[in-house]
């Protein structure tokens, strides 16, 4: 079976594991709108499940605590790899997604070599890069804990060290995470935007760079994670801002909105590589697709309609993209 990475680079604390459960949520939800399957193996589905259940009681209790984190322990055992097998309703899956999860604090880790040597892998073995923020702490209080919640000059530092004579075409994803704050109205919507490229101009300008403007793809996708909490206050725990949340009502259901855009983008960008024959390195996708006619056009059905507004856009690699 032919295997895609995919690394979620992010900080501790930002909601990695609950971005992938609301994606495989929503995209269970709409399954019967598309051909092809999405299955998790079975550690990866007992994780989610779990996560699932977290976040369907958000801010249930009356202090408005919200969800535990589900941070892993800093070590070699706490590496977590989510697995979902993609292919045809009803056949043998023939392509592997490898999410790559891994403590937030590898990403901060200077003097640990075996941490960054594995954060090195990653970005070099990686197709495609998701960056989880957390919204809230870009966002409140003039931007005063993103820094510290985002750790936002690691994220770039990471980038500027590895990424450097890429021999293929990368996707990089800019996820704002648990947004619904500041998804309301159009002025709160380009405000976010704006911030997301303001806060990562460094990052947008390496990627525009001469030697990498046409080999990265970069979009911004929004998740509402949980879809009915609004953002109520941040709250420091052992010098750490954490952000608390309260219901829209007290009877909101759990009601994701647009997990699943980062795996459409991710499907399209795959599918572009397949008809774009001069990336000879990606001859595994081209592979792929020519074997699974049936699976490449349920995959462009899939990936038609990823949104390009309403906080969404391509900022580069359109040509990388277009299908």
């Amino acid at each position: 079976m032919r295997e895609l990475n995919i690394t979620m680079l992010g900080a501790r604390y930002v909601g990695k594991t609950s971005f992938l459960t609301s994606m495989f949520y929503e995209y269970e939800q709409n399954i019967a709108k598309t051909r092809i399957q999405l299955t998790p193996d079975q550690r990866t589905s007992s994780i989610l499940g779990n996560k699932l259940a977290e976040l369907k009681s958000l801010n249930d209790n009356p202090r408005g605590g919200g969800v535990a984190s589900t941070e892993a322990s800093v070590g070699a055992k706490s590496i977590r790899s989510f697995i979902f097998d993609l292919g045809e309703k009803g056949k043998k899956p023939s392509l592997r997604l490898n999410f790559w999860d891994y403590p937030g604090g590898y990403i901060t880790a200077e003097n640990n070599s075996e941490q960054q040597d594995f954060v090195k892998e990653r970005l070099e073995d990686s197709e495609v890069v998701l960056i989880a923020i957390d919204t809230p702490t870009l966002m409140e209080a003039k931007g005063k804990w993103h820094s510290a919640r985002n750790r936002p000059l690691d994220v770039i530092s990471h980038f500027r060290r590895y990424y450097t004579d890429i021999k293929y075409p990368r996707l990089v994803i800019l996820a704002p995470i648990k947004c619904e704050t500041y998804l309301q109205n159009e002025a709160s919507t380009n405000l976010l935007l704006q911030k997301i490229k303001r806060e990562y101009a460094s990052l947008l300008d390496l990627f525009s760079s001469e030697s990498l403007i046409d080999k990265i793809a970069v979009v911004v996708t929004p998740v509402q994670t949980v879809g009915t909490i609004f953002f109520s206050y941040i709250d420091i725990v052992n010098g750490q801002p954490i952000p608390r949340f309260k219901k829209i009502n007290p009877d909101a259901e759990y009601n994701p909105k647009n997990n699943e855009q980062p795996l459409k983008y991710l499907l399209r960008f795959l599918l572009k590589q397949q008809i774009q024959t001069r990336w000879g390195i990606l001859n595994f996708v081209r592979g792929w697709m020519k074997l699974d006619e049936y699976l490449k056009e349920a995959v462009r059905e899939f990936a038609k309609d990823c949104k390009t507004s309403g906080g969404f856009e391509i900022i580069q690699g359109k040509d990388l993209l277009n299908i």
